[in-house]
């Protein structure tokens, strides 16, 4: 079954803002949450329905990536760039999203205090930092596809203590605030009678335990820097200023929080002879005013390697020919553009005594006067056919 569109998910136009995004995600998690409708399934798949259209449209990155190729952005191919949403997020996930945006407070208080907690209400942690890199490919490696083996440098897991931050396994104990809950629980007096709150323990940010003696490696932070070579799946047809993301590839998370995400963004080389517009890709082809003439064979540069093209005899300047299918592939879609080729005439600039007696000959014949036929299209229409 196909997916619905995300902006319609949440009941938001494109222009939206990121609060109005926010505000709206808020109303249709409260509306569908599983406290308020216990045991309706289709009231569950659409809370986790929003919180999916939530995690892509919140993030400026992946919310640009959506909005130019729809759910297509982040299928496979497209550089392990996976949203990783509705079914890819298990409901404690989605959970712990639903308790940052309304905060923990609001949403220990409104479930009635008991709230639901991740993992026992631990978590091991903090998330890494996404981590940016930029990419050069050439025009052949974004035609076909091409598969990158990247150096990068940032935090990496430390070897020593495998994240923990501790010395050793008995360099760790539960925490006295919480009891090991990772949460702390306040009950207050309100005129509407007693209310109880749940939050993340200050004393050891909700691991449940603090670490007595820390990692001389590391010194506690469990990663420390280094360096990791990845491997990059970059599918055709990506463009200039494109971002792809590899889930879980940017910095490590100190003592063992989940990784941040590698943003990979794309730069093209310029070509030498090459220009690329969009999918399509256009060459700008110069011939002798013999060979407009009377027609020629040439050969002339693809992305795909040299093709021969027949220039016919009375070939105008400004004339463009089409190689259909020679341009650049649609990313995770079957369009291809073509290859344009522009004909420019060249005109001699000096000129020998002998070749300017013999074109003198020709000046005054009418073949050689300037008689463009009406039907013919003019400069901006062939332009607008050829690009359209």
């Amino acid at each position: 079954m196909s997916k619905r569109d995300f902006y319609e998910i949440l009941g938001v136009s494109k222009s939206a803002t990121a609060d109005e995004i926010k505000k709206a995600y808020r109303k249709v998690a409260m509306q569908y949450h599983p406290d308020r409708n216990p045991g309706d399934k289709a009231a569950e798949e659409k809370f986790k329905e929003a919180a999916e259209a939530y995690e892509i449209l919140s993030d400026a990155d992946k919310k640009a990536k959506y909005d130019r190729y729809g759910h297509a952005a982040f299928g496979p191919g497209t550089g392990g760039g996976n949203y990783g949403g509705g079914a890819g997020m298990n409901m404690d996930d989605i959970f712990s999203q639903f308790g940052d945006i309304f905060g923990e407070d609001m949403f220990g208080s409104f479930f009635g205090g008991g709230g639901r907690q991740r993992g026992g209400g631990r978590q091991r942690g903090t998330r890494g930092s996404n981590l940016r890199i930029k990419l050069k490919l050439n025009y052949e490696e974004i035609a076909k596809g091409v598969t990158k083996n990247v150096k990068v440098k940032k935090h990496v897991v430390c070897n020593t203590c495998t994240g923990s931050g501790a010395k050793d396994k008995n360099s760790t104990q539960t925490c006295s605030t919480c009891g090991g809950s990772g949460q702390v629980r306040k009950v207050t007096s309100t005129f509407l009678g007693q209310m109880q709150t749940v939050s993340t323990c200050p004393s050891c940010n909700g691991e449940g335990t603090t670490i007595t003696a820390k990692c001389g490696s590391c010194k506690g932070d469990g990663r420390v820097y280094g360096e990791e070579t990845i491997s990059i799946d970059i599918p055709a047809g990506v463009q200039e200023g494109m971002q792809l993301s590899m889930s879980g590839k940017g910095n490590a998370g100190e003592r063992g929080g989940a990784p941040g995400d590698l943003i990979i963004q794309i730069e093209e080389e310029s070509h030498e002879e090459l220009h690329r517009d969009g999918l399509n890709v256009a060459y700008d082809l110069h011939i002798s005013f013999p060979d407009a003439v009377f027609g020629t064979q040439v050969e002339v540069p693809t992305i795909d390697g040299r093709a021969k093209i027949k220039i016919p005899a009375g070939t105008q300047s400004g004339k463009i020919f089409r190689l259909k299918g020679k341009g650049f592939p649609e990313v995770q879609g079957y369009h291809r553009g073509d290859q344009l080729i522009n004909v420019n005439i060249w005109t001699p600039q000096s000129l020998s005594t002998e070749e300017k007696q013999a074109l003198e000959k020709f000046s005054s014949s009418s073949n050689f006067k300037p008689n463009p036929s009406k039907g013919e299209k003019s400069f901006f229409d062939r332009v607008k056919e050829a690009f359209s």
